[in-house]
């Protein structure tokens, strides 16, 4: 039985030292790279009966209504040989509904959530299905190769993309020529997207822009609007302010599997993992505790953080912190440029997952 030193008056502290993100280079082999193309543990559970429309917001109950009917559609036999010859042969009938579909809208108003629940919906076996970001995706085609990534998914009843890059304009042309191959192997897509740089991403030029980086596969997609609030902040408390150094360090002794780091170190550290590696940096760990949280210095800083924020808000570990709130770790100038709508979203869930961590303080 392990014991804890105890402190007059305080939470007693676990003898075990938290561990440190900044001390993990996780390795990622490839079979499992391809083994976690399903919805993260965030959205294991979620269905189009538990996304909860707004009901000022017509646009998200249409949602659920298209992408039901869009995963019903996709019980029958892969498009294939014959199969494919009648979706897209000139002489066959034409498909009861689109090969894909593209969700349209601001951060925060569930469209991952319907992303998994389609997956989920749709009636083919784990192996037939395939969910994963657009840097999973393409970190998969770095680790097996383009031709090897076509054989391998080409047998998929359905892939859905979260987070489709358009602001990279190299990965964007690789992946729109694989998902071409897919489409030709009788494969439905479903995505969401970031935007380009310099837009705003709001209104509905997102969807304009996703249709056009993709040219030949936009006749494959139906944009699907869905309007709304942020529901991770809707009808929901602010979040706790930061914590003090103390307090964010005693949680991390009296939390089982919790890191602790500072936070500069782990923005440091940060460059030195690729980000396709992120989620892998979080096994195993129950919290993330971090001190002296203050402004990132750069872009290329930034945009990494925004992608670890996305793999904590995936797998639900919650974010104690000491030092500035969360809104205020980007610059106006980041939060007005072209990235705007990737900082919103981190701070979106890097809020949330602080509202989580209230518990392990005085614990």
């Amino acid at each position: 039985m392990s014991s804890s030193t105890a402190v007059p008056g305080q939470s007693p502290i676990a003898e075990t030292a938290p561990q440190s993100l900044c001390a993990l280079e996780p390795r990622v082999p490839v079979d499992r790279l391809v083994a976690e193309m399903v919805p993260p543990p965030r959205f294991d559970s979620v269905r189009f009966d538990t996304y909860v429309p707004d009901p000022n917001q017509p646009s998200q109950t249409e949602a659920v209504t298209v992408l039901s009917s869009f995963a019903a559609g996709l019980g029958g036999a892969h498009a294939v040989g014959s199969a494919r010859r009648k979706w897209f042969g000139k002489k066959a009938s034409a498909p009861a509904g689109p090969r894909g579909v593209y969700l349209d809208g601001g951060y925060g108003v569930g469209k991952t959530h319907l992303l998994a629940s389609l997956w989920h919906a749709t009636p083919a076996a784990p192996s037939l299905k395939a969910f994963g970001t657009f840097v999973e995706l393409t970190n998969l085609v770095g680790a097996l190769g383009f031709q090897q990534t076509v054989q391998t998914l080409s047998g998929h009843r359905l892939l859905c993309i979260d987070e489709f890059e358009l602001d990279d304009p190299g990965d964007t042309v690789l992946v729109s020529s694989l998902l071409s191959r897919l489409v030709e192997a009788g494969v439905a897509l479903a995505a969401t997207s970031n935007t380009l740089p310099g837009k705003l991403g709001e209104g509905r030029f997102a969807a304009v822009d996703f249709l056009r980086e993709i040219q030949g596969l936009s006749s494959h997609f139906r944009p699907l609007r869905i309007d709304g609030e942020d529901y991770r902040h809707r009808g929901l408390p602010e979040a706790p302010p930061p914590y003090s150094d103390d307090q964010v360090t005693r949680a991390a002794y009296a939390t089982a599997g919790a890191s602790l780091d500072d936070f500069p170190s782990l923005l440091d550290h940060l460059a030195k993992v690729h980000p396709s590696r992120y989620g892998a940096l979080t096994d195993e760990i129950t919290a993330v505790c971090l001190t002296g949280v203050r402004p990132v210095p750069d872009q290329s800083t930034a945009l990494r953080l925004v992608v670890l924020a996305d793999r904590l808000y995936d797998r639900e570990v919650p974010v104690l912190a000491s030092g500035l709130p969360f809104d205020r770790l980007f610059s106006d100038e980041m939060l007005n440029g072209g990235y705007r709508k990737k900082y919103f979203r981190a701070i979106s869930r890097l809020t949330a997952l602080a509202r989580d961590a209230k518990g392990l303080v005085g614990q």
